[in-house]
């Protein structure tokens, strides 16, 4: 991909004015790299088992997250039924969605977008997610008119951001020193324009607004924390972990899925200089699908997430199920956030590309059996599922809010 750093202003400019008019000329020719749509009627729009409570989350399943949300909604109450819908997007990540449906359906089928919010409009709740249209480039692919058109037949509708979408750059870099807005394969300036966008979005909705890890409440401070979810018999290992003998290496783990953003190239040196000297043994877990992660885990003593944002995410609670010792960087605010919400500090070893070596030196010499009964404990309280089905239903669900269904029509909208 281009730097577009090293690109012309004008040139920026002209990316971005095609990218925010979607249904220009130009925008539906890009549109049409997608690819060809499937064969018409053949892929499926939602549907759900017929409870007083029908709560779709789409459209981006992000590491499996909306599933993850739907089953821990479903767990908490036999009047809920909730299903998500994720674009399967080729070269991503393979995470299981009770509907997936090809990105080119997703964009360029008129019929399925009309089918998918027939089926959309059947629900309750909608929780959207990253400020993406639902129903991809129908209404002009604007979220806001999409909305629009299910709270018109009665749908209750919640946003949750997962990220970039929302986290201001300008405030990454004024915090975070080690923030990753500050390196040059970032173009900052696109994202502080979608997320000043998506964030101004969210506000005037006047809905119910959820993050799903805690440091983006320093970006949206009036949203809720919905915390990601893990499957704790997923990643539970399958044969008792042993001790590692004296003297043996550390067995240090770290799956940099974005490199860039998680500071690979930033501790890597140290790294293998440490793995060289015999202090620890590393494994870099780099194009591994999701269903193979687990096995890779259990491999490991410390897994090394996050060092640039000044949180956690996924991973991180991924890695403390499978009995593993986290090491990252968390913002100090962040911290007292998650204690706050939970009232445990999360358990993740603090490091910086500044300490990464003495914190992986006093590792090996010591004892992990303390701090990885710890992060079990927290990630089985924190992030079962529990919390978030919570606060969810606390904050939108059973709040009992729902839109004004007057003028209300069985229409779809074109």
């Amino acid at each position: 991909m281009v730097n577009r750093n090293r690109l012309p202003r004008w040139v920026n400019a002209l990316i971005d004015a095609i990218a925010d008019a979607p249904m220009s000329p130009i925008g539906r020719l890009a549109a049409r790299r997608m690819g060809t749509p499937a064969p018409a009627g053949t892929i499926p729009a939602i549907t759900f088992p017929e409870r007083p409570i029908r709560v779709l989350i789409a459209p981006v399943n992000y590491s499996g997250q909306a599933r993850a949300w739907a089953q821990a909604l479903e767990a908490s109450s036999p009047e809920i039924s909730a299903r998500n819908t994720a674009m399967d997007v080729p070269g991503g990540f393979s995470f299981d969605a009770d509907l997936i449906v090809p990105v080119a359906t997703f964009h360029n089928d008129a019929d399925w977008q009309r089918r998918q919010f027939d089926a959309a409009a059947h629900a309750t709740h909608v929780l959207i997610e990253a400020a993406e249209p639902p129903f991809g480039r129908m209404l002009g692919r604007s979220v806001e008119a999409q909305v629009e058109a299910l709270r018109a037949r009665g749908v209750d509708i919640a946003y949750l951001a997962h990220g970039t979408e929302i986290r201001m750059p300008s405030r990454d870099l004024r915090d975070n020193p080690w923030s990753h807005y500050a390196d040059p394969e970032i173009y900052a300036p696109r994202d502080e324009t979608l997320a000043r966008r998506n964030i101004a979005l969210l506000r005037r909705s006047g809905r119910p607004l959820f993050v799903s890890t805690p440091d983006l409440l320093l970006d949206l401070p009036e949203a809720h924390w919905c915390p990601v979810v893990v499957d704790l018999s997923r990643w539970e290992p399958a044969a008792p972990r042993t001790e590692r003998p004296a003297g043996a290496p550390l067995r240090v783990a770290h799956a940099p899925s974005v490199s860039t953003i998680k500071g690979t190239h930033l501790i890597l040196p140290t790294l293998r200089a440490l793995e060289a000297e015999g202090t620890i043994e590393l494994q870099l877990i780099t194009g591994v699908p999701s269903a193979q992660m687990p096995a890779k885990f259990a491999e490991a003593d410390v897994v090394i997430d996050q060092m640039r944002i000044g949180s956690y995410g996924v991973a991180a609670a991924e890695a403390m199920a499978a009995g593993c010792v986290v090491v990252g960087h968390i913002a100090p605010r962040v911290r007292e956030i998650v204690e706050d919400a939970t009232g445990s500090p999360p358990p993740i070893v603090e490091a910086t590309v500044d300490t990464i070596e003495q914190v992986l030196r006093e590792l090996a010499a010591g004892d992990l059996r303390t701090l990885r009964t710890r992060s079990r404990e927290f990630v089985t309280q924190v992030h079962d599922g529990t919390r978030s089905a919570a606060t969810l239903r606390t904050h939108w669900i059973d709040a009992g809010a729902r839109p004004d269904t007057e003028g209300t029509s069985d229409a779809s909208p074109r």
